[in-house]
């Protein structure tokens, strides 16, 4: 049984990343779709798919790469089911000085942490990606 299912999301697209896969497939959920929405928007990605076969859903991601290396440098889960990761608008974390981005699961939906801050709210810290 799986107890965490973005850190198991975020560690298949590292590790596609990290074998030069242009596709990775993973049980689909409407947060995962979020998180590649996100991911798709910010240019890490090239599209996701939910794919429906017979028995289940998939969803795939199809990965981005600039001269030959991922463009999804470091992909880190900060809140885990052990340890929640909550913060106000006042102590959203800027990545790598605005390069990178935080995404957020907020009460209007999952954001970066860009549109956190411009819509003026919190929450759950789910992951830093640059």
């Amino acid at each position: 049984m799986m107890t965490d299912p973005i850190a198991d999301m975020l560690t298949r697209v590292r590790n596609a990343g990290q074998a030069r896969l242009r596709r990775v497939d993973m049980p689909v959920s409407k947060l995962k779709i979020e998180v590649a929405r996100i991911l798709k928007e910010n240019h890490y990605i090239h599209d996701y798919k939910v794919l429906d076969d017979a028995t289940h859903q998939v969803l795939r991601l199809y990965l981005k790469y600039y001269q030959d290396k991922p463009v999804i440098r470091e992909l880190r889960r900060v809140s885990k089911p052990g340890l929640r990761k909550y913060v106000g608008v006042q102590e959203i974390p800027r990545v790598r000085n605005g390069m990178g981005m935080a995404i957020l699961s907020t009460s209007r939906g999952v954001m970066t942490d860009s549109a956190a801050r411009e819509n003026k709210v919190g929450g759950e810290l789910l992951a830093i990606v640059w």
